[in-house]
Parts: C-alpha cells; structure tokens; sequence
C-alpha cells in the first residue's frame, strides 16, 4: 500500500456503524469529507476502509494513505509535494481497480486544495480526507467543489459503541450495563481512554487532558491566531462546566472579569466561534414553541464529549442530570438531527429535534431529567409536552428505571441507557 507500509492504526476496535456510513460513498465521485474532533477516531476510519477494501480485493498499490500531522512529515511539506507523491502512486496502480486516496489531517499542508481539485477530475479515483477543523468546508474547496463533495461527521464513541470498546477489555467484561453507563456519563467516550493501561480517575484526566490541550492549542489558538490562551482555556472550561446553561456572551464576559479574567464580550463571541469551528463545542439556539417567534433567541452549548465537561468540574459525580442531558444532546446530532431549545412565555422544553428522512421530516420533543421519582420534578418536565398541540412524539428521558412507559397524555417516558442503545 502506498504510503502505509504499517497500519495506519495498528490494534483498532471496530466500529461498523461509522464503516458504513462511510462505504455508503463508495467509489462515488463525491469528495468525501471526514470531519470531527481531534482524536475522535478519523484515523481509524481511513483503516477500517483500507482494510474493507484490502478485503474486497482492492491491490495495495491502489491505496494510497498519508497522515499529515504525523511526526515523519517535513516541516515545510507543501501541496508541491504531496502532488508528486501522487503521481507516482498512480503510475504503480493496477488501472483494472479505482485508485483510493485517503488524506489524514489534511489542513495542515498549505495548498491543499489544488490538489484535491485535481483528483477530483481523475477518472476512476475515489478521495477521501479527513479534517479537524470546520474551515476544512469553508475554504477554496467548497467554493470550488459546490455539489461535488459529501460531509461525514464523526464523533466520540455512542454508548453503543462504548459498551463494544469495554467489553474489549477484561476489567469491564463482568460490569453490568448500568455501571458502565454512569462511566460513560462521567468520562465520556474518546476512543483513547481505552488505549490506557490502567483506567483511573487520574489516567482518564490526564488523557482527557492532553487531548483538551492539543485541540486547544493546534485546532483553535494556532489556526485562529488567538493569543491571549489563558482566556480561551477558561472559557472552554467554563462553557463545559456549565454546558445546558443559556449562554450569553456579556453575562460570561462580566462573570469572568468578575473572577480576575478580564475579558470583553467581542472576544468571548470569537473565541466561543472558534471553538465550535473545532468541533469541541457545539450549539442549541432557541425555537419558539407552537410557531411562536423569539426575537432575541440565546443558545445553549455543549462539550462534543462528557469527558471534557468532567475535566472541567474534576469528575464531580454531582451533576449527573446535566451529563445525562449533554449525552443526549450529542447523541440526537450522531443521529442526523437538527438540535434546537423550545421556549415560550412561561416554559422550556429541552429539545426539539427535527431531521429530513425517507418518509419525510421526523420531529419530536425531548425532556431529559434525572429522574421523574419527585412529584414537583414529575410535574414541571410534563408541563411544557402537555401544552403541546402538534402530534409529533414527546419523550421524556430519564435515569429512572420505575417510570418508563407511556401517560395519559400519550407522552412516552423512556429509560436513558434504552434510549442510547436504540438505533
């Protein structure tokens, strides 16, 4: 295989799901762009493919691999280079197979989009690259691609996934689902925690940590020339600590001038902006309820993995409703949903998330609580689904394993670790 004479990750757990929604692109001429979060598990997509296509017969010198954060990489490698190395892949290709081409962090070669551009006129070549950084979308690329390229996000571990990576390891194999659930909520699901060779509270945070660091620093300070990081970091820990919450760029500005960080609202909107373009956080707004309109909608934002929201508040096992929400939050967009808050005069709902399928547009509004065990907590998470008129679904998720099934209202109480495994 060209470029890969090793594997590109040696000893990955499988993830099928992402496979195959990524070999649903298969030779198609679509570039395929593979997007996410640092460290989320890019790379083990591109193997997955090498070796699924190795499988279906595909010779070695039709693969052509290269990962362009990797220490071996010149320093002032360039898109000069890497169309060489290309055209001397494709004279050793067998011309009886496509030609793969799967380009691994490929934001960091100045250039990269003219040789991307010119393998998509290629006949008989499939390209696949991989980017941690939204602006991979907003670059020359997509101007010049309008149509001809498809986006596949990727993301941390579902719980789905993280029950397969745990019973992969000894320690967990005798663990039951509810106790590996409330380490999912606390942890997160970054595919590298089980890289570890011993899973502690400290391991996990130095992991967690390092990861944190290297997405801070590479993927928002350097990109967006962010200078001052001592208030990126306390932002970004802020925003995980009180992820659920409405945000508001002067309310954050003032309570961290307030606590020694001085800091404007101007430069929390760019600095929140910048970490959302890394994929580190993402955004809920505001929807008004029953065609209502919000004149000045907020947003509420949430950390693209639990582990970070646990870095920030040291692995306090206090807040589990607001992880459990956060959970959820992130396991509607792995779903393919648009995410949004509804609100009205007197009442919020959590979510309404909404998506374009087959059937036509799918809709339903989601509560998420702890649990519904005390009557007044019962009382206020019905409220906002009862005044509902429409007929999509309305759901209640919850930790509670007594009150699932569906009220008099016709509202659907669910338990959190079913809802999670459900496809």
């Amino acid at each position: 295989m060209n470029q890969l004479n090793n594997p590109i990750t040696p000893g990955y757990i499988p993830r099928p799901d992402l496979l195959n929604r990524v070999l649903a692109h298969r030779n198609t001429p679509d570039i395929k762009v593979i997007i996410g979060v640092r460290r989320c598990g890019k790379s083990t997509v591109l193997a997955m493919l090498a070796d699924a296509l190795t499988s279906d017969g595909v010779p070695s010198q039709n693969l052509f691999y290269k990962r362009f954060d990797a220490f071996d990489i010149p320093l002032d490698y360039d898109a000069t280079d890497l169309h060489e190395e290309l055209i001397q892949a494709t004279e050793r290709a067998d011309t009886a197979y496509p030609f793969t081409v799967m380009l691994d962090e490929i934001q960091d070669v100045p250039g990269w989009e003219k040789v991307v551009r010119r393998l998509h006129t290629r006949e008989n070549t499939d390209v696949y690259i991989t980017g941690s950084n939204a602006n991979l979308l907003s670059s020359d690329l997509a101007t010049y691609l309008t149509g001809r390229y498809i986006e596949i996000p990727t993301f941390p571990l579902s719980f789905s996934e993280y029950l397969d990576f745990s019973h992969s390891t000894k320690e967990a194999q005798d663990r039951s689902q509810d106790d590996l659930l409330a380490d999912y909520l606390l942890y997160g699901g970054m595919p590298g925690l089980f890289a570890l060779r011993e899973r502690t509270t400290e391991s996990i945070g130095a992991e967690l940590r390092d990861i944190y660091q290297s997405i801070l620093f590479k993927d928002v300070a350097q990109r967006y020339n962010i200078r001052d990081l001592n208030s990126l970091e306390k932002l970004s820990r802020f925003l995980f600590s009180t992820s659920g919450s409405l945000f508001s760029a002067r309310n954050v500005a003032n309570t961290m001038t307030s606590a020694g960080q001085s800091i404007s609202a101007g430069t929390v909107i760019t600095q929140v902006d910048a970490l959302c373009r890394a994929f580190l956080l993402y955004r809920a707004n505001q929807e008004g309820m029953q065609g209502k309109t919000v004149l000045r909608p907020l947003s509420k934002y949430y950390p693209v993995d639990n582990g970070f929201r646990g870095l920030a508040t040291g692995f306090s096992p206090r807040d589990v409703g607001a992880r459990l929400e956060c959970a959820v939050y992130m396991e509607l967009i792995r779903r393919g949903y648009t995410v949004s808050i509804g609100t009205s005069d007197t009442s919020e709902i959590d979510f309404i998330a909404s998506r374009i399928a087959s059937g036509g547009m799918q809709k339903q509004y989601i509560q998420v609580t702890a649990s519904l065990l005390d009557e007044n907590t019962r009382a206020r998470e019905f409220a906002p689904l009862v005044s509902l008129t429409d007929a999509f679904p309305r759901i209640i998720i919850t930790l509670d394993p007594y009150s699932a099934g569906i009220s008099e209202e016709g509202i659907t109480v669910v338990n959190a670790k079913d809802w999670l495994l459900r496809d």
